[in-house]
């Protein structure tokens, strides 16, 4: 069992880098392929700051504006942006947008491509691991009532004669 325990966690850390390095290759052609079609342009805000809920119930509030620019060229946009703190009416900040114009999010840095590649892996490595563990313990648990069983039926065998009682349907004498 312990051997084939080593194995599973063996082929569980193979696994895991290779998923893990699969995620990294695929997030970095992904955030590569998202930089191509985003940009950051020169907004002027239009309106005072206010705040916005975030995106998920546990996530902090945004600070949001309404900003103006021009992307393409010549082409105005207005719509609400998220905007540092303490931005006032007029300001300038950096927008990034799509190929449209449209304000958009940045495209995903490096530390969120190694996040997610070392959470696949790790999830991965972890779920090999657990599952190879959990078929040891079922194994183990089979084995154990096994060897019960069998104990027990050798043990009905030797216990009466090694401690004197008299077996069912055994009398006195019958040795």
């Amino acid at each position: 069992m312990r051997a084939a325990f080593a194995l599973t966690c063996l082929l569980a850390a193979v696994a895991g880098f290779a998923l893990g390095r699969a995620a990294w290759t695929d997030g970095h052609r992904t955030a590569e392929n998202v930089a191509r079609h985003r940009h950051t342009v020169t907004a002027t805000t239009v309106s005072e700051t206010s705040y916005r809920a975030g995106d998920q119930p546990s996530s902090r509030p945004v600070t949001v504006a309404a900003a103006t620019w021009n992307y393409p060229t010549q082409r105005p946009h207005t719509e609400t942006v998220p905007v540092p703190v303490g931005t006032r009416n007029g300001d300038t900040v950096r927008v990034w947008v799509d190929d449209t114009g449209r304000a958009a999010t940045a495209p995903p840095g490096r530390a969120d491509i190694v996040l997610d590649a070392v959470a696949i892996g790790t999830g991965a490595l972890a779920g090999m691991v657990l599952a190879g563990g959990a078929l040891v313990a079922v194994r183990l648990r089979i084995v154990d009532a096994r060897s019960a069983r069998s104990w027990e039926s050798e043990w009905a065998g030797v216990e009466p004669l090694w401690s004197g009682r008299l077996r069912p349907g055994q009398g006195a004498g019958d040795d």
